[in-house]
């Protein structure tokens, strides 16, 4: 939600800036040097170049998905031009800040970050190398410095803006001056939490996703096939498809089983068909260094479909009942016994992980949630019911509505935290406007007449 657009717009900017990587596609690349590359901008002996501002319009435009008018590209242009000229100030000043410090280490980890969420959005390696022109390893070298200087600069900023605070009587004062009639309409959200069980999966459905498995890696072990070829075919990992069941992880976000077959693994070798909640996998090592570990996997689901939920019903009433009595609480018995693994360890909590808010919009839930929270009053649980995970199985669950708040105008009585964060928002960015300015007045800073 933006309560006030126009007076955020300065933070967002930079916002937008700090997520923008400042790597763009070889495509991109040819179009600016159909004419010569220029010097737009000089700032404390750094250069802003005319193809680095046109990258970042570039991104700006496909992120907002907007039509590249010629008004609307000029304008862009010279905000791309003046946040470029500002990260450079404030690098300069945080190079002068002996307080800052920056290790190799903390570089190279967010280059990594950054690399991976390139490939990963290119669809991998091979595609990364053709999309941009370069290899893995030239493309970090060239960035590194970039990345470098932009951890600095967004350090030098946080150690400016992370102790400002907003009062009360500030954030009343700030709603005010909205008028009423542009405030939104923020529609009905429900709280909720939930714990849940997995039905008893057949033996058989079991032997047959191993049968299917082992097969997959014998046909590799006997060089019949390769294992990035029958990930494209077989594998029931949608994420790594596309990559020929290449990934990359860090061994603690893996799950248990996962993570132990890969780190007992020499690079190179094939594992044994092993089990985890997704199903049965056969796994290569790539590569492990530190915590970082780089994969390939084939992964055959168990089959669900004659799963027997009967036991996971009777231990989910055995739960509803122990809470219902007040002999435990809600959190605990999900942490203990809640086999999804996305909300358990939230104490069953449902969270939209996009924006972290526990509220979340009634119509962006599934129709069988729907169906299940129309049937419940707040601080009323549900008896056990199906469900469907994210990552697709099947499950039973029971669910505690704790909260339902109506369709509604935002006001400060029921939206109080969001409110206090944008104002919060927009007291950062009135500083961030003001410190910028006294910080230019301390460096050199040389524009250059250009048209985008």
């Amino acid at each position: 939600m933006t309560l006030n657009s126009s007076k955020t717009k300065t933070y967002i900017w930079l916002g937008l800036l700090f997520q923008t990587l400042l790597f763009f596609p070889e495509h991109l690349q040819a179009q600016n040097e159909v004419q010569l590359d220029r010097i737009v901008a000089v700032v404390d002996g750094e250069i802003v170049l005319f193809s680095e501002v046109n990258a970042l319009v570039y991104n700006i435009i496909q992120q907002q998905n907007q039509r590249p008018t010629d008004t609307l590209v000029r304008q862009l242009f010279n905000d791309a031009l003046q946040e470029l000229i500002n990260q450079k100030v404030l690098y300069s000043h945080a190079a002068r800040d002996t307080t800052i410090k920056m290790t190799d280490d903390r570089v190279n980890q967010e280059l990594e970050r950054r690399m991976r969420g390139l490939i990963d959005q290119v669809g991998g390696e091979d595609r990364f190398e053709i999309e941009y022109g370069k290899s893995i390893l030239q493309a970090k070298n060239d960035f590194r410095e970039n990345v470098r200087q932009q951890l600095m600069a967004n350090e030098f900023q946080e150690k400016k803006l992370n102790p400002i605070k907003i009062s009360p009587r500030e954030v009343e004062a700030w709603f005010k001056r909205i008028p009423q009639d542009s405030l939104p309409r923020l529609p009905e959200s429900v709280r909720l939490s939930h714990i849940v069980r997995l039905p008893d999966i057949p033996a058989s459905a079991r032997d047959e996703a191993r049968r299917i498995a082992t097969a997959l890696r014998d046909s590799i072990l006997t060089g019949r096939s390769k294992l990035e070829n029958l990930a494209r075919r077989y594998t029931d990992d949608p994420g790594s498809r596309n990559t020929g069941g290449r990934g990359r992880a860090k061994l603690s976000q893996l799950v248990p089983e996962f993570g132990a077959v890969a780190s007992s693994m020499a690079p190179g070798g094939i594992s044994q068909v092993f089990e985890s909640q997704f199903g049965m996998h056969v796994m290569r090592v790539n590569s492990l260094q530190g915590d970082m570990l780089d994969y390939s996997h084939i992964l055959i689901k168990i089959n669900d479909r004659n799963a027997n939920p009967a036991n996971a019903i009777a231990f989910l009433k055995t739960l509803r009942d122990s809470i219902n009595t007040r002999r435990v609480t809600f959190e605990a018995i999900a942490k203990r016994h809640s086999q999804d693994p996305q909300s358990s360890s939230f104490g069953g909590a449902v969270i939209n992980f996009q924006t972290g808010s526990r509220d979340l919009a009634l119509e962006s839930l599934n129709p069988r949630w729907r169906v299940t929270l129309s049937k419940l009053e707040p601080s009323q649980l549900s008896e056990p019911l199906e469900t469907e995970l994210l990552d697709g199985r099947k499950a039973w669950h029971i669910v505690w509505l704790q909260k339902r708040t109506e369709a509604h105008t935002v006001n400060l009585k029921d939206d109080y935290q969001i409110i206090e964060q944008q104002a919060l928002n927009d007291k950062k960015a009135q500083v961030m406007r003001e410190w910028l300015d006294r910080l230019r007045e301390g460096v050199y800073v040389k524009i250059n007449e250009v048209s985008p």
